[in-house]
């Protein structure tokens, strides 16, 4: 069941690219708590997930696994992924050890 979504875009100088990100809700997969999320790059959809030890902790980390897959994309290097506003970051949190690549309204509210 998907549980929330958020819609990014691909500003290369043409005509925008949507980027939607949709996370699923978390569930319980041998011992393990997973949240399976898909982030829908132009040119090829990432699936993958975050887990945890109960729902909570797969949330955090899934969100956090979103926030870095995000921020080593080549499009965030080109400076052409936006959410909102250009250069404003794209609202995901980052773990303590990658908060130094956060930009924007990431930076003041994350880092």
């Amino acid at each position: 069941m998907v549980i929330a979504e958020r819609s990014l875009s691909i500003q290369d100088g043409y005509e925008p690219k949507a980027c939607k990100i949709t996370m699923h809700a978390p569930e319980n997969a041998d011992g393990m708590w997973i949240c399976r999320y898909t982030i829908g790059w132009p040119n090829a959809p990432e699936e993958s997930f975050g887990a945890g030890v109960d729902a909570f902790q797969a949330l955090h980390l899934t969100l956090q696994k979103i926030g870095i897959t995000l921020y080593a994309s080549a499009y965030h290097k080109a400076g052409i992924l936006v959410f909102d506003k250009p250069g404003r970051g794209y609202g995901f949190p980052m773990p303590k050890n990658g908060r130094d690549l956060l930009i924007g309204d990431d930076k003041i509210f994350d880092g």
